[in-house]
């Protein structure tokens, strides 16, 4: 069997045990690749076996094998008729390891880190700028898990304009870096991740003004196109040969964009499902759930009105994956720019999100 692994640097292919299980690594390898991927074969007939004891999960058993991290998925494939409903070992029973064979290298850049000792590997992504690039592996609660994320408009649309101390924001910009902050979060979590729409000089940002530009491109590397059907095609296109390569995961497609209504209009978060998702309206109200946790605990009093509803909207209607359609607020008000203009509400944002993701993984995993 051969399998081909893309490590480009907008997947999560490393992921750490349980949180709070203590790591030692004096040599740990992070891949961060363009557009080329790194080939492996896995030699058949010859896997080798182990047996799952009390206390083992996924990693620790790769760990005491001698195997890297980011087999993972190589490890659930093999014994995808093995393991527990959430991909759980299962004590005394017989699993088959991978073995790994280096054919071909491609990649362009290979970031090693020989020296530093931590409690916490870390993995590093380009992707997410030079303050964020390092991302703590911090859990496997997302193992198994698939996400592409598309953040609205970019290339040559902006999106929604608003006015803001002399300058122009747009839509785009706000939405990419919510949408960058939520994926760094996935990976922290063991979640494999897709920027569908992505910006490779950009990064995180903190502070309230974003520069626009319109250097986004869309997955894998594909220029954006003008008219808005064709764009909408593309970014669909590029979800749904995604999702035939990871077909029987766990997989959803989140969809982020920023309001543009009248001045006075103020909006809370809401969500869009397609009306022939049941899988999808549930992915919506365990985010809008979240978020109404969230504001009676750091808001008690405000309430919180955001809503969860059908419609009838290309990334939904056409991509395979379950999705969601999120609005975060409306770019003209006052009240709601400060969701996004202040960059501490931004990561709030994507933790809130982050949890509710959470939550859907654990509560429909199909």
């Amino acid at each position: 069997m051969s399998v081909n692994l893309r490590v480009l640097f907008f997947m999560a292919r490393h992921r750490n045990s349980k949180l709070g299980l203590i790591f030692s690594l004096s040599l740990v390898f992070f891949f961060i690749a363009t557009l080329s991927p790194v080939k492996f074969s896995y030699a058949q007939g010859e896997y080798q076996t182990t047996v799952a004891e009390k206390g083992d999960g996924i990693y620790n058993l790769l760990r005491k094998n001698n195997l890297p991290l980011h087999l993972i998925d190589e490890f659930l494939e093999l014994n995808k008729n093995q393991l527990g409903a959430s991909n759980e070992l299962i004590v005394g029973k017989k699993y088959l390891l991978p073995v790994m064979v280096e054919v071909e290298s491609s990649v362009s850049t290979i970031i090693r880190n020989e020296n530093e000792i931590s409690d916490v590997p870390t993995a590093t992504y380009s992707i997410f700028g030079e303050n964020y690039q390092k991302v703590p592996l911090e859990s496997s609660e997302l193992a198994g898990g698939v996400y592409y994320l598309v953040s609205g408009h970019g290339g040559p649309d902006p999106g929604a304009i608003a006015k803001y101390n002399g300058k122009t924001l747009c839509e785009d910009e706000y939405a990419y870096d919510i949408t960058l902050r939520l994926a760094r979060n996935l990976i922290s979590k063991g979640a494999l991740v897709y920027m569908i729409t992505r910006d490779s000089n950009d990064g995180i940002r903190d502070g309230w003004y974003l520069a626009p530009d319109k250097d986004e491109k869309c997955y894998p590397n594909l220029t954006i196109p003008i008219n808005q059907n064709s764009r909408l095609k593309q970014r669909k296109d590029a979800v749904n040969k995604l999702y035939k390569k990871h077909k029987g995961r766990y997989q959803r497609l989140i969809v982020i964009h920023v309001d543009s209504r009248s001045k006075g209009e103020k909006i809370d978060v809401f969500f869009y499902y397609d009306q022939r998702s049941s899988n999808g309206k549930k992915l919506c109200i365990n985010l809008r759930e979240t978020f109404d946790e969230k504001y009676n605990t750091h808001q008690p009093g405000r309430g919180y009105n955001g809503t969860v509803s059908q419609r009838n909207l290309f990334m939904l209607k056409y991509s395979w994956p379950v999705a969601t359609f999120i609005e975060l607020g409306n770019i003209n008000h006052q009240r709601d720019l400060k969701r996004f203009i202040i960059d501490d509400n931004r990561q709030a944002l994507a933790n809130w999100l982050t949890e509710g993701l959470v939550k859907d993984f654990g509560n429909n995993k199909q």
